[in-house]
Formats: C-alpha cells, sequence, structure tokens
C-alpha cells in the first residue's frame, strides 16, 4: 500500500485547486492513502473529498501571532508528533513555500517539491527531489504536474475536483429558486463596485431569482448588509461553515463571485457559477475544469453587468 501526504496549507482558493491531485492519485490505485496538512480554517475542504483519509490541520496563522505562549509551544508539539507518527512513501508539498516546505522536512518519507525555478522561494534543501513546473500552467495543472512526476504516472486529460454536497435548507430562508452573490474579498482591487451588484441582483429579482449575500468578516457582513437593503428581499445569513455553504451552493440556481475562494468552492461543487475578475489573471487562477463554470473579465477588464447576467442566465439554465 502506498501512502502519500499532501501538504498544501492555505488559502482556501490554493487548498481547492489542489483536489484534484487526490482524485488523481485515487483514480485506478484503491491502494493508496491520501493524507492531508491544511490550515485548521481550511480542513472542511479536504474532509469533502471521499479519497482522503485523514486531514492534520496546522494552525501557522495563529501560532505567529502568540509565540510567546506555553500553549502555543504545546500545539506544536502536538502538531509535530501528530505529523511524524506516520512514516509515508511519499510526502509531496505543492504550496512551494516556506512554512510548507518546513513542514514537509519535518514529516517522514521521501520528500517532493518544486525547484528554485518554479516556487517563489529558494527551498530546494528540505527536499529530496525538485521538479520544474511551469509558472505558465493554471495552478490546478502545476498540482497535478507535480505530484504525476514525484509518483511516475501519466496524468488523465480531465482534472475531477472530486467533491459533492447535497442542496441544504436553511431556517433562515424561505426561497424557492434563489442566486449567490459573493461580494467579497480580501483584496480591494478584486472587488465588483457595489452599484454593479445592486443592479445585478434587481435582474436577478425580476426574473424570479432571490438573492444571498454571504460573508465572512465583520466588514463584509456590513456590506453584504447594505447591499441587500437595496435589494427587496435579499437575504444576508447568519456566518456559514464550509459545510453549509456547501449545502448553499448545490441548491442555488447560479453563483456569482469576484476571485475569491469561495467562488471557487461553488464551482468545484459543480454549482453553476460565474467568475467576475477585476484585478487578476484567470488563466493563471481563474475557475478551472469547473463543468459549468465561466470566469469573464481580466486585469484591468472589469466585466459588465449585462455580461455577466447574461452568463448567469446561460450557465443557471444548466441547473437540473
Amino acid at each position: 500500500m502506498k501512502s502519500i501526504l499532501l501538504v498544501k496549507t492555505s488559502s482556501l482558493g490554493d487548498v481547492i485547486h489542489n483536489l484534484p491531485v487526490v482524485s488523481e492519485l485515487r483514480r485506478g490505485r484503491r491502494a493508496v492513502t491520501v493524507d492531508w496538512v491544511v490550515e485548521e480554517a481550511f480542513a472542511a475542504i479536504p474532509r469533502l473529498h471521499p479519497g482522503v483519509a485523514d486531514v492534520i490541520p496546522v494552525a501557522i496563522r495563529r501560532w505567529r501571532g502568540a509565540l510567546g505562549r506555553g500553549s502555543t509551544w504545546r500545539e506544536i508539539g502536538q502538531f509535530v508528533q501528530r505529523l511524524r507518527a506516520k512514516r509515508y512513501d511519499a510526502v509531496i508539498d505543492t504550496q512551494g513555500l516556506f512554512k510548507s516546505a518546513l513542514i514537509t522536512a519535518v514529516a517522514r518519507g521521501t520528500r517532493y517539491g518544486l525547484d528554485w525555478a518554479s516556487s517563489r522561494e529558494p527551498l530546494r534543501i528540505f527536499y529530496d527531489r525538485t521538479f520544474g513546473i511551469p509558472w505558465t500552467q493554471h495552478a490546478v495543472e502545476r498540482n497535478r504536474a507535480l505530484a504525476a512526476r514525484a509518483l511516475g504516472y501519466e496524468l488523465s486529460p480531465h482534472p475531477e475536483y472530486g467533491i459533492h454536497a447535497r442542496a441544504a435548507s436553511f431556517p433562515w430562508h424561505a426561497l424557492q429558486r434563489y442566486v449567490v452573490l459573493l461580494h467579497a474579498t480580501s483584496a480591494a482591487g478584486k472587488l465588483w463596485p457595489e452599484q454593479s451588484w445592486i443592479e445585478l441582483g434587481a435582474r436577478c429579482l425580476q426574473r424570479g431569482l432571490g438573492c444571498i449575500l454571504p460573508w465572512g468578516s465583520d466588514g463584509e457582513r456590513v456590506r453584504s448588509t447594505q447591499l441587500a437593503a437595496a435589494l427587496r428581499g435579499a437575504v444576508v445569513p447568519p456566518a456559514l461553515t464550509f459545510d453549509e455553504l456547501a449545502g448553499l451552493f448545490a441548491g442555488a440556481h447560479a453563483v456569482a463571485g469576484v476571485d475569491t475562494g469561495l467562488t471557487h468552492l461553488a464551482g468545484a461543487l459543480g454549482a453553476p457559477t460565474v467568475g467576475i475578475y477585476c484585478a487578476t489573471d484567470p488563466s493563471a487562477t481563474g475557475l478551472y475544469a469547473c463543468p459549468r463554470a465561466v470566469n469573464l473579465g481580466g486585469i484591468g477588464k472589469r466585466p459588465t453587468v449585462d455580461e455577466v447576467m447574461a452568463a448567469l442566465e446561460r450557465y443557471g439554465s444548466t441547473r437540473s
């Protein structure tokens, strides 16, 4: 039996882009077990994939701000103990950052990673073998290519995220048909104008589609509330877990979202999804290999409301 440890800790979109690696490892290889090290905040994402045997949470983001506390070092010791409790046939770092390379170096097993030209930092000393993976490839393909080269197998032509969710009902809304509007992102340059969201939501309402505006931080909740105030009957939900968001996306007529991890989650789950790009290049990290998804816009190419609405109608019409 081969045992594989994947190291991809963050961020949300990057974690989702690593899911097809699991699908590839498990395809035709029933004897392979796959474990995954991931930031504690995103641990629910690998757990959505039935091919992941064990998820090992790490808390680097939280630990960084509390290195003076004894409890932090106890947690770090417990993490290292759990990480080293098992010897793996291969430890594959698809993240290519110092933090992930350090985790890889601590794990037991043959260690694989990106070479200097393929990663953002010089990390060769942490690995037993490194590989050059072109930056021109989409993040999904870079992850898949590294694992394939490390383990010596041929890639299948079509990536599969391998995650699924059932439509969920919630006590905080009774909408029969709805769109999810993912307006929030941590980078201001990626935001789509509020007036564009209001106009898009109004058009959805005219077509009998309710609007749901999730949020992740207090600032995002305020923005959701402001947008909902301009849209009759729009719903601002309570704070939702990733499992709850997956159920929300599964039941949506369609999802529209800026360049943020939740938009990638919706696309990976197979929900009709429109990605709105205002400051980043979707060819590098956009919605990819999602059966009912499309990217609009790009660097300096903010999509119009007409374009987004047309895509929502086109892709939403495929909802069974």
